[in-house]
């Protein structure tokens, strides 16, 4: 039949594009506009093969082969279909299993059953190999596609290109379209507006299992902080630092038994979004009760809100953890019949009450962030889920108490 398939390996063509526009392989250094990259296969493949597109297969790897939010995205798109190998660990290292196989396999079914004239293979893995001679034996014409590499030499297999029947290479223009790679910044996430309790944070000792290993590396050999950043009203704030800031874990070994006292600031009330890491000024251990009595989003949401929250995770939500954060606090804030919960929770930055926190992750787990962190949300992107909560939770906070002062 006069038509095209697109057979694409997404681990190969993310991780190469990754490679090209952020120096390194990580899928994670990279955002995606899925629906903008399915419409550029589609539209190249027609217009390289003259022919209509039957339809795009998206291979990739996942955890358990569980869809992630990705997967669930292309597979309602049309004339795509979603075949997920697992994705396992081994040696520290993260590998794909079965999406080699199963590409072979479906490139071999196509062609032995004449469902089209033109096959264009997105990958570089030399194990398709007698797949795609298989595929011309039986009259189809093998299109293999290349993403540019970024020392300019191959990222395919040399014989899976001799083989093919045409070539071509996804070029940096091309790959742009649908692909940018994140900004470094040093912080994950805007800062937000000063605050006295963040002073509170950094200034606070370290354990002295963080202070040993510190001197066991002169300063010249330690990573520098990043500078002072200004915010929106002109102030200098100093950003969190991926070393040196002590984290939930490190505030709560302050408090093991056992552990050496450390002796705080008389005004410093050191809180975080662990209760566990919460260290809190003599004589008051618990949580307070206005946040212990705030309710979680899943006692406030109905089961048709349920549907459309998942249909809206699916279809619209990136998955980027400053952007979850924000839309987890906006479903929060719209379904609160006692806004003054609002005003309430700003007064308690930068800790989230424990349940409502607790939540917040569990909800982000559902976008992939686990998939790469050994069953752990990263350090830097549970600081990013938070500040998205923030940022959404002061805009409405700030503009009640701008009109309790008018």
């Amino acid at each position: 039949m006069d038509r095209c398939i697109v057979l694409v390996d997404a681990g190969y063509l993310l991780g190469a594009a990754a490679s090209l526009l952020a120096g390194e392989p990580s899928r994670s250094r990279i955002t995606v506009d899925h629906a903008a990259l399915i419409q550029a296969l589609r539209e190249r493949a027609e217009s390289e093969t003259g022919h209509p597109l039957l339809r795009i297969y998206w291979f990739d790897g996942a955890p358990d082969r569980v869809p992630q939010p990705e997967h669930r995205r292309l597979r309602v798109m049309p004339r795509v279909t979603v075949r997920l190998g697992a994705l396992t660990r081994t040696d520290g290292r993260w590998a794909q299993k079965g999406v080699d196989a199963a590409m072979h396999a479906e490139l071999t079914e196509l062609a032995r059953n004449r469902a089209c004239s033109d096959i264009v293979l997105v990958t570089g893995d030399g194990d398709l190999l007698p797949g795609m001679m298989a595929a011309k034996e039986h009259g189809v014409a093998v299109h293999l596609w290349a993403v540019q590499a970024a020392d300019g030499d191959y990222n395919q297999s040399e014989d899976l290109v001799a083989e093919a029947d045409e070539r071509r290479v996804l070029d940096r223009a091309w790959i742009t379209q649908a692909v940018r790679a994140k900004e470094l910044t040093g912080v994950c996430a805007p800062p937000p507006a000063p605050r006295p309790e963040i002073a509170a944070i950094l200034s606070a000792p370290l354990p002295d299992s963080a202070l040993s290993a510190a001197a066991e590396h002169p300063a010249e050999e330690r990573p520098r902080p990043p500078a002072a950043a200004a915010t929106e009203n002109g102030a200098q704030e100093r950003l969190p630092a991926s070393k040196g800031v002590p984290t939930p874990k490190d505030l709560a070994a302050l408090r093991a038994p056992g552990a050496q006292a450390v002796q705080h600031p008389a005004t410093a009330t050191l809180r975080w979004s662990s209760d566990k890491g919460w260290v809190d000024r003599p004589g008051t251990a618990a949580e307070p009760p206005e946040a212990a009595s705030m309710p979680t989003l899943a006692q406030l949401t109905t089961a048709e809100q349920r549907w459309a929250d998942r249909e809206e995770d699916i279809t619209t939500v990136g998955g980027d953890p400053y952007e979850v954060g924000q839309v987890f606090a906006r479903r929060w804030i719209s379904r609160l019949g006692d806004q003054s919960h609002v005003q309430r929770l700003s007064t308690m930055y930068p800790r989230i009450p424990h349940r409502i926190d607790g939540e917040l992750l569990r909800y982000a787990a559902r976008f992939g962030l686990l998939a790469h962190k050994d069953d752990q949300i990263d350090e830097h992107d549970r600081y990013a889920i938070r500040a998205g909560f923030w940022r959404e939770i002061d805009v409405p906070a700030a503009a009640e108490h701008a009109g309790a002062g008018d």
